[in-house]
Order: C-alpha cells, then structure tokens, then sequence
C-alpha cells in the first residue's frame, strides 16, 4: 500500500488523508464521498488510483437531464444476419471497478437511487435480470458544497451507504508551490502498475483476518451510541442538537474501517487509537442536526469533536 501511495504521489500532491481514507474504503469494500471545491485533484485522484492498481474505471458527470438507464445500462434490441431480432442487456457505465460519481448532487433523486443497488448489494437488475457487479467494486462520489442552485441533496439512505465521507480541503503553501512546479515541469508523471485485481482481493481477505478486541469493539458501538438523541448512553450535546443519530452502519464502518488502518499501520490487530482516527469520516454523514443546532452555529465536525473526546474521556475512566 505504501508502493500505491508514492505512485499516487507522483500525480497528486498532498492529500495524504484523502488518499488514506480511499485507500481504506476501497480495501474494506465500501465506497467514499468526497467534498470539496472545485480543483483539488478528486477526479485525478480516482483517475491516478486506477492506474496505479490495474482496475477498469469509468466516470459519470451527473447531470440534471442523467437517466437511470445512462448509468446502469439498458436492453437494446440485435438484428442478427436473418434478420431476426432479440434483445440484449448493454452495460451501462457503472459495470467498472472503479466508478466516478461526478457532482453526484446535481443528478434528480429518481437517477441517484439508481446507484442504491449497485452501491449495497454489487448487482445491477435490468427487467428480471440481476447482473453481478466485477470486485472490488467502489464507487468515489464528489460533491461542490458552494453552489447549491440546480442541486438536490442526497438522501439521508444513500448517504448511510457511503463507507466514509471526506472532506477534500485546499493545499498548505508549500504544496501549492509544488502544485505549480510540476505545471512548469515539460514532462508529465505517469503513475506505475503496482497492485492487480487478484492482489487487491487478497489484502482484503487478509483485513478480514484483523483481530478486534471486545474492548475496542465496545469503545465503537459506545461511539455510536454516545450520537443517538434517544439512547441512554446518549451525549448531552447529542440530546440538545442531534435529530437523528448514526445508523448500525456507522458501528459496522468503525470496526471494518479501523480493521484497515490497522494493517496500514503495520499491526495485526485493531485498537482504539485507529477507530478514533477514522471516527470522523465515518460519522459525519450519519448524524442529521436540529433546527437548534443549526442556530447556534454548530456543525457535524463540531458536534463530533465533544462526542469522540467525551467518550474518549469515558473509555479512559473505565
């Protein structure tokens, strides 16, 4: 993984965290969405991630006028040399190992959900015929969070199905020096093979085999917990701001997610440390604020700053 990410180096710079938490979703079998303004590398970063591993990829600019059947494909009919005609299924764009999601928000909800099976179950129904989806299989959505004319925002079920969502922000001073240098560079890097189908598939079988201790899967399903207004364990920022709290996915995320920033790390088992770091990106999208909260001026990454330190503080004590 580390051979993966200096050829993604080559291309991109900086983003060490992005690059990380695709990494991750991509070896634990789930798809990442990723906001940010416009130019700062999520389409190249897929682009690059592609070649650096031998996988087919594809990419799909949303579009308010995007048909369900322009993504997943369609049945078209054959006229054979008889002149006898049938109907064949033609694969549609998401038929790829790696899928880019291009302004996801800017598709109607009618074709978004067009994605909901392909995403959750890695098949794709056309008539009464279910197609198998190749693995791995991840789907990389972007989203622009300053225009919001001509946009509809995802639903809250279809962002429970993203593994993570990370926020792609802009490069420090130095990078951006470098950014521009390698513009006046004559020559283009270009990214080597490093991993193929076969290797990606075993390294994930080999993060299935970490080992999760019960006290660190406890300090997970607490996390998860501490965001549910409703719940006894409930933080008290949670009760005063959250309207919805994180779904079983969000437990089931912490645990697969940490699983493969364990291995990243170079260790054969999870600890609390590596749930902690993926903790944001997991749970961000999963808790739903109250009108109250957006009053007083406090977001997703405020409210889970409290709730991952409060719990933190709990899990020392115990």
């Amino acid at each position: 993984m580390n051979s993966v990410r200096r050829e993604i180096a080559k291309v991109i710079v900086g983003q060490d965290d992005v690059v990380e938490g695709v990494l991750i979703c991509l070896l634990a079998s789930g798809h990442v969405l990723l906001e940010g303004v416009p130019g700062l590398g999520k389409t190249t970063l897929l682009r690059t991630l592609a070649r650096a591993l031998q996988l087919k990829y594809s990419r799909i600019q949303f579009t308010p006028d995007l048909m369900p059947a322009d993504i997943v494909g369609s049945m078209i009919i054959e006229t054979d040399d008889r002149g006898g005609k049938a109907l064949r299924f033609q694969p549609g764009p998401i038929f790829a190992h790696l899928v880019l999601a291009d302004e996801i928000n800017r598709a109607t909800p009618k074709t978004q959900s067009a994605l909901l099976e392909a995403m959750q179950e890695r098949t794709v129904t056309s008539g009464t015929v279910t197609h198998e989806l190749d693995r791995p299989f991840l789907v990389m959505a972007t989203q622009n969070p300053i225009e919001m004319e001509g946009t509809y925002p995802l639903p809250e079920a279809q962002l429970d199905r993203f593994l993570m969502k990370i926020l792609v922000t802009y490069p420090s001073r130095e990078e951006l020096n470098r950014i521009v240098e390698r513009t006046i560079q004559r020559e283009e890097q270009v990214p080597e093979p490093v991993l193929d189908r076969d290797a990606i598939l075993e390294v994930r079988s080999v993060c299935r085999q970490v080992l999760v201790a019960p006290h660190v899967q406890e300090y997970a399903i607490q996390l998860v917990l501490a965001t549910q207004p409703e719940q006894k364990e409930a933080h008290e920022l949670a009760r005063k701001y959250v309207r919805y709290g994180s779904s079983p996915r969000g437990a089931q995320a912490l645990v697969e997610c940490g699983r493969v920033l364990a291995l990243m790390r170079g260790r054969f088992h999870l600890s609390t440390d590596d749930v902690r770091h993926v903790a944001h990106a997991v749970l961000r999208h999963r808790i739903i604020l109250n009108f109250d909260a957006h009053a007083d001026g406090h977001t997703p990454e405020t409210i889970l700053d409290v709730i991952v330190k409060g719990v933190t503080a709990a899990a020392s004590v115990a």
